[in-house]
């Protein structure tokens, strides 16, 4: 998968032209790969060096992770870096590499962001996203969690809920509520809150794979200084606006190697069952090839015109077709299975040898969820909820791309406390 799709303007470099920037990095990816073989380098040892190297994220300025190249650089780094058998970063650790990293960038300070993307990105530190909570789903401005400065200090109460990776995070995003007398979109504000801190309770949620990979989370006066505070006070919305537009073209953004993703694993499936061929699957599968393959140069040609500019709404046509698209995928393939598809693994508690992926299972090479195609069938029912559902991603590309009118808000300029709450 290419990461090409997180974007911050803070990073783009200046004095020297694109196709100088482009050779550099591209000089440096083939360097890592020469000093440090994927496959035969340990996985962090490797992935310390991109970072070191300026390839983590391209587009970051240097010492961050960067080179300050555009960001579309960053597809064909990741093509020679994969290409070679390296990890796919977002799969090791997807809140932290496609939503941490740029709003950390864009909204912390300086010694915030020198203390936790390098961390982040070699995965010595994970990360989850504390957005949604019991009442404020896909209202998420409706949040209920509370945050009072008290000295230098946020006090923080309330819960959160479906927080992936919450077990095994370090670190979290944190939306929270610190003026209820304001409008519900102007009495946020945003921060980075230590998961291993006192007052925050981790409980599991166990989802139809057989896993827990999310959580709730309550938050009992758990304290956080004000240097992790993200933005100005009372403006968490706009920093969270970051985060999202940023979920959406990571998750969304595919990748530009061929054949890679959910029809991937379609077609290692295909190839390893020649008995189960028929002409009616052999025509759904090219079907769903060239679906893949048109959203993959779809996203090359996004990241390409969307240059130094801050991932925005166009985001969401990713996210959107490519949700849709694995479910078709991963239904085809326990169409081909036919009767083996019955025959689920399930997910037993990971041995501490293995990969992980982002669900803290037993993941693959490149960190990528293990080919358990009845898991990843269920796995992918999730997919068109997950970082904002099919129906909230269809009115925002309505509004805000086509100008359709906008749905009926009768909350508009309403105090916070004073909106009734389910």
């Amino acid at each position: 998968m290419s990461t090409a799709t997180t974007t911050s303007s803070t990073g783009t470099g200046t004095g020297s032209d694109p196709g100088a920037r482009r050779a550099r990095a591209l000089d440096a990816a083939r360097a890592v790969v020469a000093s440090h073989p994927p496959t035969s380098t340990p996985r962090r040892a490797f992935l310390e060096a991109c970072f070191d190297a300026g390839l983590a994220w391209v587009h970051f300025p240097e010492g961050l992770g960067g080179l300050g190249a555009e960001p579309g650089v960053q597809a064909a780094v990741d093509e020679i870096l994969q290409g070679a058998g390296g990890p796919i970063p977002f799969w090791l650790n997807p809140m932290g590499y496609g939503m941490a990293a740029p709003t950390v960038l864009d909204h912390g300070s300086a010694e915030l962001s020198e203390r936790l993307l390098r961390p982040l990105y070699v995965c010595d530190e994970l990360w989850c996203q504390l957005f949604s909570e019991p009442g404020a789903g896909s209202d998420l401005a409706g949040l209920a969690t509370r945050a009072e400065k008290v000295g230098d200090e946020w006090v923080v109460s309330g819960q959160k809920v479906w927080t992936s990776s919450a077990h095994l995070a370090r670190w979290a995003l944190l939306l929270a509520r610190t003026d209820p007398d304001q409008p519900k979109h102007r009495g946020l504000t945003y921060f980075v809150l230590d998961m291993h801190g006192p007052g925050v309770e981790v409980r599991p949620l166990r989802q139809m794979t057989g896993e827990a990979e999310f959580n709730e989370v309550h938050l009992t006066e758990a304290r956080i200084p004000d240097s992790h505070r993200l933005g100005e006070v009372g403006e968490g919305w706009r920093v969270a606006m970051t985060t999202l537009m940023n979920e959406r073209s990571a998750i969304g953004g595919g990748s530009s190697v061929r054949g890679s993703g959910s029809i991937g694993s379609a077609l290692r499936l295909w190839r390893s069952r020649p008995d189960l061929h028929t002409p009616e699957l052999r025509a759904r599968l090219v079907e769903l090839f060239a679906r893949a393959d048109a959203a993959r140069l779809t996203g090359d040609r996004f990241r390409i015109e969307q240059g130094d500019r801050p991932a925005g709404a166009e985001g969401s046509i990713g996210k959107l077709t490519g949700a849709e698209l694995n479910q078709e995928v991963y239904e085809f393939c326990l169409d081909v299975l036919g009767p083996d598809a019955a025959l689920y693994s399930g997910y037993g508690p990971p041995d501490e040898t293995d990969e992980t992926d982002e669900t803290g299972g037993p993941g693959g090479p490149g960190g990528e969820p293990v080919e358990d195609y009845g898991r990843l069938f269920l796995r992918s029912r999730a997919n068109t909820i997950e970082g904002g559902t099919s129906e909230v991603l269809r009115n925002i590309l309505g509004e805000r791309l086509l100008g359709l009118p906008g749905d009926v808000r009768v909350d508009t300029g309403k105090p916070w406390r004073e909106v009734p709450r389910g």
